[in-house]
């Protein structure tokens, strides 16, 4: 048995058709502090989206924004660094398919990224959000500070470690 997820917002399938069903949601203090212990981040002082809802058949397709500001380390000198997002996505939930054996893959077209499965009568449109947001994150935010602490640290920058670099430091051994 899963826990329940962080931001848990389910929506019912039966609930569902052709028209879309408009939601919005939001995240509150205690769901956005649990979600920014689970990405590893300083703090998510906002989260919401907006999104509209259709079904056909079993297939679930949520479009919509999500709007975000968090709080990351700098990667060079763990200074926070502030982030606003502002992400359209576009997810289609799927029901989860039957395995047949231990070692079965499942496996998604460049075109079905945006692919969540689903088992039960719910899709979990907080989730999803939750995990779009997770995937907008910078991945290595920078502070403005972040080049003299690398500098600092004795961290080459690109330049000087890169071809360029290794063919300048080969030419500065070979001046008389």
């Amino acid at each position: 048995m899963t826990a329940t997820p962080e931001f848990s917002r389910p929506v019912r399938i039966d609930t569902l058709g052709t028209t879309p069903k408009h939601v919005e949601i939001g995240a509150d203090e205690k769901e956005r502090a649990a979600l920014a212990r689970r990405f590893g981040i300083v703090e998510i002082e906002r989260l919401s989206a907006e999104a509209a809802i259709t079904r056909s058949g079993d297939s679930v397709v949520a479009s919509g924004t999500l709007t975000a500001k968090v709080t990351q380390s700098c990667v060079a000198s763990g200074e926070p660094v502030e982030e606003a997002v502002d992400e359209e996505f576009r997810i289609e939930f799927r029901p989860q398919p039957a395995l047949t054996g231990e070692e079965d893959e499942i496996e998604l077209s460049e075109g079905e990224l945006d692919v969540v499965f689903y088992e039960g009568g719910a899709i979990d449109i907080g989730e999803a959000v939750a995990e779009t947001l997770s995937l907008s994150l910078d991945p290595y935010p920078r502070s403005p500070n972040a080049e003299e602490a690398l500098r600092e640290a004795g961290v080459k920058s690109e330049g000087e470690a890169g071809a360029f670099g290794a063919l300048a430091a080969l030419r500065d051994k070979l001046k008389p």
